[in-house]
């Protein structure tokens, strides 16, 4: 929810399309704003080819001929690609029309999205409640703290939380978004807390207490569909059995719906701070970002071709993601230092204590993900660097822009103390993953738990006081900030148009 907050205050005061990657451009510069346009383009792009294979994985329980399973791994067979394709391409020509149809459609599926969750925590409860399930086994948090953080990375509370910052991506394109981008944000993670938080509890509720008897480690369900639909089976709710089936192919749909427009807007954001070529920047007479939305369709078919392992490197990056979030914070920091007279739909609340201790959240949450995705992400961003190298090598537009050094150099002892902790740390060191040609095997485990949370916590106030000192000058900030409410066809923002500041 902090995450969200500091979205939220961001999103009402700069109402941008691909606001992730241009809110830490406006306060530290173009290598910055770069990184996490990178990063949040890469976590994005990737969400919309896994929902549809989602889709398509729940509904081979009916067409078989969808997926096939070589080697123990369910892959898409030739029908299933172009079903794929087809939905992909289906997501985009929304994307393409407007955010007004885009709304349109996504209102249908949000609500059925809403609906069922309640639906579901209702009849659970209704139907079963063994209140003794909640001191079972251990009791509350039956695995201590570090299962909770564990939990939150691996176990995909993290991953259910993500989406708010779509409000962002395609807030530039919506009514009045100063008043609208901080009411979605704020609005849509609350109303996804109480659901998740409600369904939990049905769940420990509606559980015979016979499926406890070796713990709560050794809970299983069959089927293809999930313990929700297993356990309304179980009990004899077999409307709801069926109702779940039909969530699990629908709902997958809305979530690659919007994330296949927010890639595209981030792809938008990239070529509109000058790092990729400006035609994909150029909007359409709807004033959507066809090119960009187009590139997001060709990545999404790439992705969906059954490369070995490309689900776990895409799970991976997605966790990973996280990392974007962390620029929030930093930017909220030095942006009401820049940029103080700037009219905030939304304001949070002690946000000189707030901010800090968002950044520290965000650090522990990638701590918590575990060494094999660190290097990875790590690794992720020096790939971001190098294309970043090429494309100034070659476009002459990327010449001509600074890459403000000076204010990222926070950066470097960030990703070298977080990789560093990581390797050293207590987490997930049952996955152990070595970095190739470097030989690091991790994690050591040589900062067990609680001295490796402490040193990231440290690390991460250490940064953020070292990254609000080498905030751009206020000056520099507000030109590259430029008029945030006027989005220019031709994809050419201000800092192209005028001489460089030294």
């Amino acid at each position: 929810m902090l995450l969200a907050l500091t979205h939220a205050e961001l999103g009402g005061m700069y109402p941008v399309a691909g606001g992730s990657a241009r809110f830490p451009r406006y306060a530290f510069g173009n290598l910055i704003g770069f990184t996490s346009g990178w990063i949040a383009f890469l976590g994005a792009v990737t969400v919309g080819p896994i929902m549809v294979e989602a889709m398509l994985l729940y509904a081979s329980n009916y067409i078989s001929s969808l997926t096939t399973v070589p080697g123990g791994r369910p892959v898409l067979t030739v029908q299933g690609y172009f079903v794929a394709g087809t939905l992909l391409l289906l997501f985009c020509t929304i994307n393409v029309m407007g955010v007004r149809w885009l709304v349109d459609i996504n209102m249908l599926a949000v609500c059925w999205k809403l609906l069922v969750p309640a639906v579901t925590v209702v009849a659970l409860i209704a139907t079963s409640a063994h209140t003794e399930n909640f001191s079972a086994h251990g009791g509350f948090m039956p695995f201590g703290w570090k299962g909770v953080f564990l939990a939150l990375s691996s176990g995909g509370v993290i991953f259910a939380g993500l989406g708010f910052e779509q409000a962002v991506q395609l807030g530039g394109e919506t009514r009045n978004p100063r008043r609208n981008i901080p009411f979605a944000i704020i609005g849509g993670m609350t109303v996804a807390i109480v659901l998740y938080i409600a369904l939990q509890v049905a769940f420990i509720l509606a559980l015979d207490p016979s499926e406890l008897s070796k713990g709560w480690g050794a809970v299983s369900f069959s089927g293809g569909f999930g313990p929700l639909a297993a356990l309304a089976t179980a009990l004899g709710l077999g409307w709801l059995a069926v109702l779940l089936y039909t969530d699990a192919i629908v709902s997958p749909g809305g979530t690659g719906l919007i994330y296949t427009g927010a890639s595209a807007r981030l792809t938008f954001a990239l070529a509109r701070n000058g790092f990729i070529p400006s035609a994909f920047a150029r909007l359409s007479p709807r004033g959507t970002p066809f090119l960009a939305i187009a590139f997001s369709f060709l990545c999404g078919l790439v992705i969906l071709l059954p490369f070995p392992g490309w689900q776990q490197l895409v799970g991976f990056i997605s966790a990973a993601a996280v990392a974007v979030y962390a620029m929030a914070p930093l930017a909220l920091g030095a942006l009401r230092r820049q940029d103080p007279e700037r009219p905030r739909p939304f304001r949070l609340a002690a946000a000189s204590l707030l901010a800090p201790a968002t950044f520290v959240a965000a650090s522990e949450i990638l701590l918590f993900t575990g060494w094999a995705v660190v290097w990875k992400l790590i690794a992720a961003i020096l790939i971001g660097f190098a294309l970043l190298a090429l494309s100034t090598a070659t476009d002459s537009t990327a010449r001509n822009l600074s890459l403000d050094w000076r204010s990222a150099v926070w950066l470097w002892p960030y990703l070298l103390g977080m990789g560093a902790i990581s390797y050293f740390s207590s987490f997930d060191t049952r996955t152990p993953s070595s970095v190739p040609l470097l030989g690091l095997h991790g994690p050591r485990n040589g900062l067990t738990f609680g001295w490796d949370i402490l040193a990231v916590a440290l690390l991460s106030l250490v940064i953020y006081a070292f990254a609000i000192l080498s905030r751009l000058p206020a000056e520099q900030a507000l030109d590259y900030v430029g008029d945030p409410t006027v989005e220019e066809p031709e994809g050419i923002d201000a800092r192209a148009r005028r001489p460089r500041l030294s």
